[in-house]
């Protein structure tokens, strides 16, 4: 896919921030929109079904966070690529930012050049999955009364819906493709958020922990000083 193929949407309510990453990513031939709130945001997404969103934490009438779970509520929506661009760097902003959806968190300032570098290397995912097509799509993972349905996006644990958070879904789905198989710390932050995304040491637990919560603490074991496996 070209980069004049690809749609982001950039959502910031600081007119002067759109103006100038609008500049620099349209420079690059991207295909751009702008929202300034976040409820204008996911009227937007909504329509035009954006390739990715970069989006802002602090905004008036709805925040960031809960403009991202609202965009991951969205079926049309469930491949979009979500990424925070925000001055906001603790780490519990940081934790409910990947907890709300998001696919990678970049503090301000950032130069263009580094920017546009991360979202070249999010934007890989999408070919990714244009190049995998049905196959992957199609197939639905049943282990024991846990089904994970990769088609619909949706987990079912004796037949009752489980709503899970993008990452918390696919960290789900890497774990279950293969029983018992320990996957490392690395292996899991390279294959659920790509090897070019900077996340916290502290994401992959977080997510585990979510996952135990909803369901249930005996399907993922931890292997202690290397990683994680699923068991039946």
């Amino acid at each position: 896919m070209n980069d004049k193929d690809y749609k982001i949407l950039l959502v910031d309510d600081e007119p002067d921030i759109l103006e100038f990453l609008g500049y620099n990513l349209r420079k690059e031939g991207f295909n751009i929109s702008t929202a300034q709130n976040g409820k204008k945001a996911i009227e937007i997404a909504s329509k035009i079904r954006p390739h990715l969103v970069l989006l802002d934490v602090m905004m008036p009438e709805m925040d960031g966070i809960e403009t991202c779970e609202e965009i991951r509520k969205i079926p049309e929506l469930k491949k979009c690529i979500i990424a925070f661009l925000t001055a906001r760097g603790e780490d519990y902003s940081q934790i409910a930012g990947f907890e709300a959806g998001a696919d990678d968190y970049i503090k301000k300032p950032v130069k263009p050049r580094v920017l546009i570098s991360r979202i070249k290397a999010l934007l890989k995912r999408v070919d990714i999955a244009s190049a995998e097509g049905d196959i992957i799509s199609e197939n639905v993972i049943t282990r024991g009364k846990l089904v994970i349905d990769r088609e619909r996006y949706i987990v079912l644990k004796e037949e009752k819906e489980i709503k899970l958070p993008r990452k918390e879904f696919e960290l789900l789905e890497l774990l279950a493709t293969k029983v018992n198989k320990v996957y490392t710390r690395d292996e899991i932050f390279n294959k659920v958020w790509g090897e070019d995304v900077i996340v916290g040491d502290r994401t992959i637990d977080v997510h585990i922990r979510k996952l135990r919560e909803k369901i249930g603490e005996n399907h993922i074991e931890t292997v202690k000083g290397v990683g994680y496996k699923f068991v039946e």
